[in-house]
Formats: C-alpha cells, sequence, structure tokens
C-alpha cells in the first residue's frame, strides 16, 4: 500500500483555500487522507470542497485584513483538533499592480498589513501549539518574487520578501526539533491570480506598467498547470525538512536562480527588464 501525507500529517489548516495554489494545496492534501480547514474571506467559495469531501473538509471564514479576528477563527479551529495543527499552509494573500509613486499610500500599506502581519500572527498562534506537541510544520508560501522582484509590484515583493526572511528566521529559531519550517517559492502558474489583481487607475496611464502588465499575462499564460505547485509541495511534505523549495517552470526555478547567483546585479536587472518588455 503506498504511503499517503495522513500518516504524517492528521490535520491541516491552509489559508486562501477558494482558487489558485491554495485550492490545489488543500485538494491535494484532502486526496492524501489529511483533514483539512480551508480558508476563504466568503465560504460559499468552499461548497465545491465540502461537498465533495464532506467528512474531512472544514470551510472557515478568515479575512487577513481583520488580524484578530483572523487569530480567533484560526484558535477555534485549532481547539477542535486538541490544540494544534500537525501543518499551517500560510497562503492567502493578492497582489496591487501600479507604480509607488502613483499608489494611494494606504492601499500599499493595507497589502502590507495583512500579508505579513495578519500571517505573522497566525504564525505566532500556532507556534506553541507545536512546540508544547514537539511536533509541526509550517508553510510560508513565498514567491520566486523574492529573489525577482515584479516590476509595479513593489508591495507584493516586499511581502514576500519579508516572509522568506520571517522563514529563514524560524528555521534557525527550530533547528534542532521535529518542528519543519518550508519557505517554499513558486513562480508564474496559471491561476486566475491576475484576473482579481487591485489595479489603480494611474497603472493604466503609465506605458511602462501597460507594457508590464502584458509581460505579466504572457508569463502566466505560458506557465504551468497549478496543480505542479501541489505536486512539489506533496513531496516536500514527504521529505519533513525544513528549507527553501522552488516551483515553477523549470527556467524560473532552476536556471533563473543559478544565473542570478553567478551574473551582476546591474546584469540581473537589465534582464529582468528585458524578460518584462521594459
Amino acid at each position: 500500500m503506498s504511503r499517503k501525507l495522513g500518516d504524517l500529517y492528521g490535520h491541516a489548516f491552509v489559508t486562501g483555500a477558494s482558487v489558485g495554489l491554495g485550492r490545489e494545496f488543500a485538494e491535494m492534501l484532502l486526496k492524501e487522507n489529511v483533514r483539512v480547514w480551508g480558508t476563504a474571506r466568503d465560504t460559499s467559495r468552499l461548497t465545491d470542497l465540502a461537498s465533495r469531501f464532506p467528512a474531512t473538509f472544514t470551510p472557515v471564514v478568515l479575512d487577513l485584513h481583520s488580524p484578530s479576528s483572523a487569530v480567533a477563527a484560526y484558535q477555534r479551529a485549532a481547539n477542535s483538533v486538541g490544540g494544534s495543527f500537525d501543518l499551517l499552509i500560510n497562503n492567502a494573500g493578492y497582489g496591487v499592480f501600479g507604480g509607488f509613486e502613483e499608489m494611494d499610500f494606504d492601499l500599499w500599506q493595507k497589502q502590507i498589513d495583512a500579508m505579513i502581519g495578519a500571517t505573522l500572527r497566525l504564525t505566532h498562534a500556532a507556534l506553541p501549539g507545536m512546540r508544547s506537541r514537539g511536533r509541526g510544520c509550517i508553510v510560508n508560501v513565498s514567491s520566486l518574487a523574492a529573489e525577482f522582484p515584479l516590476p509595479y509590484m513593489s508591495g507584493y515583493n516586499v511581502v514576500k520578501a519579508g516572509l522568506s526572511a520571517f522563514s529563514e528566521s524560524l528555521i534557525i529559531e527550530t533547528r534542532g526539533t521535529d518542528l519543519k519550517v518550508i519557505d517554499f517559492r513558486p513562480g508564474d502558474f496559471r491561476t486566475t491570480f491576475n484576473d482579481s489583481m487591485i489595479t489603480p487607475s494611474a497603472a493604466t496611464t503609465n506605458p511602462a506598467a501597460r507594457a508590464a502588465w502584458r509581460g505579466l499575462e504572457a508569463h502566466r499564460h505560458a506557465s504551468p498547470l497549478a496543480v505542479n505547485a501541489a505536486h512539489d509541495l506533496r513531496a516536500t511534505l514527504f521529505r519533513r525538512k525544513s528549507g527553501i523549495v522552488r516551483s515553477g517552470s523549470f527556467f524560473q526555478a532552476r536556471i533563473a536562480p543559478l544565473l542570478s547567483a553567478l551574473i551582476p546585479a546591474s546584469l540581473r536587472r537589465w534582464i529582468t527588464a528585458q524578460y518584462f518588455g521594459l
């Protein structure tokens, strides 16, 4: 009989489980016999998972823009499984596209507060329970944008670089224990992420921003299916080791990081500009 992730992780809490990578992660875990508590701001977007996996999927209302209620939602769910989840996947987030100087700063700050502040609060709530049980795994879904910042997405870049730095901090702090921390860095995948991007009107009048947007869309449509990211995460979870995991096309996840380590930063920036048609 083949081994399932459910043999290692009895229950998981997955934020942003209604669409995109989060949806693929939740579905993969459910098929691996893991009980999943999946979140969305509107749980009606989770009805399909709930109907297909009625015994093992629990929808949870969670909004990163309300950190205290998000933590309360996590704690209620954790209490239902004895106080701690085996696996926490911090995946929820969104994009804001536009030049930094043209953007309303409150909109920029709101993204930072939600995607870093609330995510760190959830992790802070999860760690004591995992520590007391002597085991647990935290997956912070960062992005290759932490290494290769996306043009006209400064807030997103800051968030993802911050999550990667946070993961590295936790990896050091949990060294020598059975608590595992994974910095999962996906590249472009064929999801609806861009469709829900917040785009201030000023971005549509900037020729360079329009070119960058065309580049983002072209790369998205040529990218791997999101299920491939779930396959990579599955293999990672089986390894039960802390560290960085890059996921995406062979060029983005393998070749680009190697080239970046070997070439001057000025050349890397030039290549990035060409890659996005700037």
